[in-house]
């Protein structure tokens, strides 16, 4: 049986794209809010995107505990009241998954630069975090919402996944779900600060290049 994927900030762009791509195949998916009536209204919205779906909208808490991976989809200045509130719902054997970036907006400056954090990354941050048993794997932060939104059309973006090898692998295994992600293993979860750092790189290309439905990324010379 497939895990159940619970994606807090599932309001959100991102959080909302990979929603719709994972109920697209399949997946059952509960999404969370600090506000369940926002949750609610963004588990409609898929439905009416993809009839099929298997999708469900609640308060963050409840989604932790009813989902076997736990995508954390809300901007970085939320990621820690986030974890904390949700860390009485996790339990030994969850994955949970750190979108987050530490970009400046954070502190009121831009978006094309991130700032320094104490642990080496949000990633890193998170594991801080959660309680023990629980591993946390970085992934996704360089896909584009715009593109994930688009159903017909491929995302055509490699995703650099790192995190405890086993867990690293599960996430991975997501990829290949929506159409033209690539899955790349990124080994440890440190490495997320390069990965994290990257994300501040591609949106200033966005705005350089003047491209609003975001840019992706892709590794060249991979053995097949």
């Amino acid at each position: 049986m497939s895990e159940t994927i619970a994606i807090l900030g599932g309001t959100g762009d991102q959080g909302l794209g990979l929603a719709l791509r994972f109920c697209q195949s399949g997946r059952r998916v509960i999404i969370g809010s600090r506000k369940a009536e926002r949750a609610v209204e963004a588990a409609e919205n898929v439905r009416g995107q993809v009839p099929s779906a298997e999708v469900e909208g609640v308060g963050n808490e409840e989604a932790t505990a009813g989902a076997d991976i736990v995508i954390l989809s809300v901007p970085f200045e939320h990621t820690a009241s986030t974890v904390k509130t949700i860390k009485d719902s996790l339990r030994e054997g969850q994955i949970v998954v750190s979108m987050a970036v530490p970009l400046a907006t954070a502190i009121g400056d831009g978006a094309v630069r991130t700032v320094g954090i104490w642990q080496g990354s949000a990633a890193e941050m998170v594991k801080s975090l959660v309680p023990k048993g629980v591993d946390v794997v970085s992934a996704f932060q360089n896909v584009s919402a715009h593109r994930l939104q688009r159903l017909g059309e491929p995302v055509e973006c490699d995703v650099v996944i790192s995190g405890p090898k086993g867990a690293r692998q599960k996430i991975m295994a997501l990829c290949p779900l929506v159409d033209g992600l690539r899955a790349l293993d990124g080994g440890p979860l440190s490495n997320a600060r390069i990965v994290e750092d990257m994300t501040a790189l591609i949106i200033g290309l966005n705005i350089r290049h003047k491209a609003p439905d975001g840019l992706g990324i892709r590794f060249t010379g991979l053995p097949q």
